[in-house]
């Protein structure tokens, strides 16, 4: 009968009642341990998602009778981390940013620290290399609009550059030559030929020559009579081969006749002092940074000090 139980004879097992071209199947129980675990498993998953966020909802997940969120998770390390860095950030911020260079340790870690921030605040204009690119300066090289000591550095990183509603932040307006009328096209013409020969990059020609002297009589109160810059009113030094926006002639003179007011944003009410200061000790370390004034009285101190010794 088709019912009928079939056993096989050599294991005592109950035999299937399909078969495949021959082939019989054995009813084989699977072993008890397998079963075991098996359950466990289940009861495990249905504890699990009673205790930990599970089921999807419709704005939200079930948050598990633990609480317990990935999220609470890294506040709790981060916690712990900003309590053990604590004590560091602490000195850093109470220390005046021209005594930094005389802790070397200190000065060690205001660095590495600022080229944790700098990742975060800072790459999305200076790039990851802090190079720059068109508008936003090269903080590599030795260049500076309004002074490259550690002081300076964090006072441009504090107050930013051009902020409206902010009385110190660092302010600098080139008048729009040409756009303003305060020019003819032709002197525009002459004084970017001025430009382009002190410069270095042309020959001294008539236009040039004569953009001499609209250049004296309108550009040199900022740019100084030879044109090398004012750090007290961040005018650049037009002498050198670097240029924030470019140095060709149609750039040059595009900047003559429009101006440009480029904007960096004021961090002080973004970031803490403790913050701002490594990030002044990060770019001050890249390659372009300048001695303080407590650097240079000291170099100068041990120079009289040698001079007296002979």
């Amino acid at each position: 009968m088709a019912d009928e139980k079939r056993i096989d004879a050599a294991t005592g097992t109950e035999i299937k009642h399909h078969e495949w071209d021959g082939i019989q199947e054995l009813d084989t129980p699977l072993p008890r341990w397998w079963l075991w675990t098996f359950y466990a498993t289940i009861l495990f998953a249905i504890g699990y998602t009673i205790a930990y966020p599970a089921w999807p909802m419709i704005d939200r997940a079930t948050s598990g009778l633990l609480g317990w969120s990935s999220r609470g998770a890294l506040d709790r390390e981060m916690a712990a981390r900003d309590k053990q860095i604590a004590p560091v950030r602490q000195a850093i911020a109470t220390t005046p940013i021209e005594a930094l260079p005389g802790r070397p340790q200190l000065m060690q870690a205001a660095v590495e620290g600022g080229r944790a921030a700098f990742r975060v605040h800072c790459v999305q204009c200076h790039g990851s290399g802090a190079a720059g690119s068109k508008g936003y300066p090269n903080l590599n090289d030795d260049d500076w609009l309004w002074g490259g000591d550690l002081a300076a550095i964090e006072k441009t990183i504090t107050d930013g550059v051009r902020n409206p509603g902010h009385a110190a932040t660092r302010q600098s307006l080139m008048p729009a030559f040409g756009k303003d009328q305060l020019l003819t096209a032709e002197q525009v013409d002459q004084v970017v030929a001025h430009v382009r020969v002190i410069s270095g990059q042309d020959k001294p020609g008539a236009a040039s020559q004569a953009g001499a002297k609209v250049f004296a009589d309108n550009c040199a109160v900022c740019h100084g009579p030879a044109g090398k810059g004012m750090r007290e009113l961040g005018a650049p030094n037009l002498t050198d081969a670097i240029w924030l926006y470019g140095g060709d002639t149609d750039t040059i003179r595009e900047t003559v006749w429009n101006s440009r007011h480029g904007v960096m944003p004021r961090w002080d009410d973004k970031l803490d002092k403790a913050t701002i200061r490594m990030l002044a000790a990060y770019v001050h370390s890249l390659g372009g940074g300048e001695a303080t004034r407590v650097e240079t009285a000291a170099a100068a101190g041990k120079e009289v000090m040698g001079d007296a010794g002979q």
